[in-house]
């Protein structure tokens, strides 16, 4: 079974949105990705979608929307996107916090860096699933 990766933050617009879309995209035979914040927005960061749209022909405005954390499923592994305040609390078996900036309000080169950002380490954190450098205990249903 593929692990469950929640991207977290606390307004599950931007960041976390993009990392969903990106695992999606670049990891789908690794894991199961879902993102979730502990407040909605109305609808994804625009920029975002737009950036997200240009670089890998996704669009996040068809497919995902702001999400609360208490929606997800059972998660494996929890990913904090790098919150200022206090990250939402998400139980897993495994938890890293990738510290990044928020490009809200911020210029496209900004929203592109940290969308490389996110597809580096979603790649990097698909390798290290597959090869069993996070380990995950085996839960039997």
């Amino acid at each position: 079974m593929k692990p469950k990766v929640a991207f977290i933050c606390v307004h599950n617009s931007c960041r976390s949105q993009m990392a969903e879309a990106l695992g999606k995209l670049l990891a789908a035979d690794v894991f199961n990705s879902y993102s979730a914040g502990t407040e909605t927005k109305p609808q994804i960061n625009q920029d975002a979608v737009r950036i997200i749209k240009d670089l890998y022909n996704v669009d996040m405005n068809k497919t995902q929307k702001s999400k609360l954390i208490q929606d997800l499923p059972e998660i494996d592994i929890v990913i904090k996107m790098g919150c200022n305040v206090v990250c939402p609390f998400l139980p897993s078996k495994y938890e890293e916090d990738w510290g990044l900036e928020d490009p809200t309000g911020k210029s496209d080169e900004e929203f592109i860096k940290v969308a490389r950002t996110i597809e580096e380490r979603v790649r990097d954190l698909a390798k290290r699933i597959k090869n069993k450098d996070i380990y995950l205990k085996e839960t039997r249903d």
